[in-house]
């Protein structure tokens, strides 16, 4: 079930650096999924039009909205568009919901519009007219069952762009991860940036921190921490932003210790739902990963104290995590497979009760020429599927139909780096982590005669690998 409806505000924005005001106007379609109530706590994606004479006209503007009129006492918005000078901007407001005053709280709209550093470019006011717009409104609502539980995310860019945003609203106990990897093409260098949002189950402040690491091919890893550091209540970027550290669809920088970066991000094909698309919207399994920005080219300088490795288109990937902390056994791996296929491998066993004393469950989206096996839900195929975790080396296995996939990674012991850490509910954990390892993809059909090879990928050096566990 999703509904779907139309929403036009209007109002005036004092660009800074202005005396006077210009009126701005957004138009937006909502998709909600599932039905609206008023115990509704959810998110919906949002596209439309944003309009400011003299400054942008985008109609092809995106972005979200957080729909919690009585749980969260706001509705917020969050709208990426296009100014004339081409500067990407954010419209970045919410409505406080008060008991006292229903209609002129959910009418009305404070926001900022922002730019891709965070900074404030304009303060704006939007307004509900009741009187003009509350009957198109109503008349455009439409409730329709749907197969899929999620309405199709938009490609490329945009669709990458909206992933990136933190989507932790203040609840405690709960764990957002950014993280990236890459491989430097013409050293064989690997890359790990790391990044963490941690909201303690206890209650107590919010925390930004994260560490980042480089692996030489022929010597030890280099790895440092930053952080932590506070994180702010009114968020202002598009991705992760705390001392210095950022993270964007287009850009990340930052300093952990004698490792500096500052990389430009570019390519890249349409996200990558390793869990199930509705487990990543509506956060209704332990947590969820998804691939944001898979087959991602990076350009740009990673300094390890005074040495410096200046990349240049080094194929990576972004992935996010949203949850309520990490496993209690888990296995990752990024393989890029060149010519924009990937293959993304997370297995874990949940630390649910009865669920902890399961065999890890292995989610797998191998994509070759933009087809992904296996086929259907994640969640689904992924009770077809068996791992065996251990270290160095660890395997997945599965078959979907008349084809069956089989994955190997093997992670050298002296180019691996352990790091503790600790979970939302106070609980060490540990990943082992290497950015230079190995791994063999086979890809087989049966026929006639047995069991046949049809693709085989070999990595050497080139796999992004981790194996985790919690103490």
């Amino acid at each position: 079930m999703i509904t779907t409806m139309r929403e036009t505000m209007t109002g005036k924005v004092r660009l800074t650096g202005e005396s006077g005001e210009r009126p701005i106007r957004m138009t937006l379609r909502v998709t909600v999924p599932g039905a609206l109530h008023p115990l509704t706590d959810l998110r919906a994606e949002a596209a439309g039009r944003v309009e400011v004479p003299g400054f942008a006209d985008d109609a092809a503007a995106v972005g979200t909205m957080d729909i919690a009129p009585l749980r969260g006492s706001r509705i917020g918005y969050r709208m990426a568009f296009t100014a004339h000078d081409g500067r990407r901007l954010w419209l970045d407001g919410a409505k406080a919901v008060t008991v006292r005053r229903p209609l002129s709280s959910m009418t009305r709209l404070p926001a900022r519009l922002l730019d891709v550093t965070g900074a404030v470019v304009g303060e704006a006011r939007l307004v509900f007219d009741l009187r003009s717009e509350l009957l198109p409104f109503l008349l455009s609502m439409r409730m329709r069952r749907t197969r899929r539980p999620w309405p199709v995310a938009p490609s490329g860019a945009r669709a990458a762009e909206a992933l990136f945003r933190s989507r932790w609203r203040g609840q405690p106990g709960r764990l957002e991860v950014w993280y990236t990897t890459l491989t430097d093409p013409a050293t064989g260098t690997g890359v790990w940036l790391h990044h963490e949002l941690v909201s303690p189950a206890d209650g107590s402040p919010a925390r930004a921190h994260g560490w980042a690491a480089v692996f030489p091919p022929d010597a030890s890893p280099t790895w440092a921490r930053f952080g932590p550091h506070p994180w702010p209540a009114d968020h202002p970027t598009a991705g992760y932003a705390a001392g210095g550290v950022r993270v964007t669809a287009d850009e990340l920088t930052g300093a952990a210790g004698e490792l500096r970066w500052r990389l430009k991000v570019s390519g890249g094909t349409a996200p990558l739902f390793t869990f199930p698309r509705w487990a990543w919207h509506r956060e209704l399994l332990p947590a969820a990963q998804v691939v944001a920005a898979p087959a991602a080219r990076f350009t740009g300088t990673v300094r390890v104290g005074d040495t410096e490795l200046a990349l240049a288109d080094a194929p990576g990937n972004t992935a996010r995590i949203y949850g309520h902390g990490n496993a209690r056994r888990w296995a990752w791996l990024h393989a890029d497979l060149g010519g924009g296929d990937v293959c993304e491998v997370v297995a874990a066993v949940s630390t649910r009760p009865g669920l902890n004393r399961l065999a890890p469950l292995p989610f797998v989206r191998l994509r070759v020429d933009g087809e992904e096996f296996p086929t259907g839900d994640p969640l689904l195929a992924a009770l077809r599927f068996r791992a065996h975790l251990g270290r160095p080396r660890w395997t997945v296995t599965g078959r979907d139909g008349d084809r069956r996939l089989t994955v190997e990674v093997t992670m050298p012991p002296e180019r691996t780096i352990a790091v503790p850490y600790t979970d939302p509910d106070g609980a060490p954990a540990v990943c082992h982590n290497c950015e230079v390892s190995d791994a063999v993809i086979r890809l087989e059909r049966r026929g006639p005669g047995g069991w046949r090879e049809q693709r085989r990928w070999a990595l050497t050096g080139t796999a992004h690998a981790e194996v985790g566990e919690r103490d």
